[in-house]
């Protein structure tokens, strides 16, 4: 536990000492997603911090409420205390969204990493950044019932994935449920960034990775935004995983992720 703001955050760490990496989870997850990572060769070459946001997993809920600089602030935070300003920041999904647009506080800083996230300039981008999946929804909504967490958690894998969903399903249902409500109504109000014009103007090089079987982001989308950091000029796909590629495979995944960190000055 490290204290970010006044709060409480709880965090995972690999046992690598190379260049540091924060890893950034989803809404309604935890640093466990993170887990394989860590404890596979990439966690072993790099330094591999992955806090759990506010009202996630063993991290604190905030008195005040939860916004969009709410996270991105803990974020910034987090880096700061555990000594990993220059880090690469992945971030997954929500994640995504919140490493985007923490970056104007994280001017040192060595690159951005994103996957499950369309960056979107306004609420009026979001049928066009997100495929029409009915599981969405449960994202945005306060309490939730197990079977929605079981439909919100395998919309998130390739489809007919035999995963288990056993941690998803206990991570969307420990998460407190007014982190989803605050998410929502930040979409609902368009209290977020323009994160198009964000990766537009990114000065720091940023990679894309893409599952080909994702049920609830567009690749014609992620592929038509302007990205001039864009890492080898292209979004990066990831064949036989959906919206979770880190766990569904979790060594191609990081294969990947250490060529653009190796990359990086």
């Amino acid at each position: 536990m490290v204290s970010v703001n006044g709060l409480e955050i709880a965090h995972r760490q690999s046992t690598g000492t190379g260049r540091p990496v924060v890893l950034v989870h989803g809404n309604s997850s935890s640093s466990r997603t993170w887990q394989p990572l860590l404890d596979g060769p990439f966690g072993r070459r790099f330094r591999c911090l992955a806090p759990d946001l506010p009202g996630h997993g063993g991290s604190q809920r905030p008195d005040g409420g939860y916004s969009m600089a709410t996270f991105t602030s803990v974020v910034a935070g987090f880096a700061e205390v555990v000594g990993a300003l220059d880090a690469v920041f992945v971030g997954w999904s929500l994640g995504g969204h919140i490493v985007l647009e923490a970056s104007p506080q994280l001017p040192d800083a060595a690159g951005y990493a994103v996957f499950g996230t369309p960056p979107l300039p306004d609420p009026s981008a979001i049928p066009l950044g997100y495929l029409p999946n009915p599981a969405v929804g449960v994202g945005f909504v306060g309490e939730v019932s197990e079977a929605d967490a079981e439909a919100y958690a395998s919309a998130q894998l390739a489809p007919g994935s035999s995963r288990s969903l056993h941690g998803a399903i206990a991570d969307i249902l420990a998460t407190d449920p007014a982190a989803r409500e605050g998410i929502g109504a930040a979409i609902g109000t368009g209290a977020f960034a323009d994160e198009a014009a964000i990766v537009a103007g990114l000065d720091k090089p940023l990679a894309v990775l893409h599952g080909r079987e994702e049920q609830l982001v567009s690749l014609d989308y992620l592929r038509g935004l302007k990205i001039p950091t864009l890492w080898r000029g292209g979004v990066q796909v990831l064949d036989g995983v959906g919206h979770t590629p880190h766990e569904e495979d979790p060594e191609a995944f990081a294969a990947l992720l250490a060529e653009f960190v190796d990359g990086l000055d």
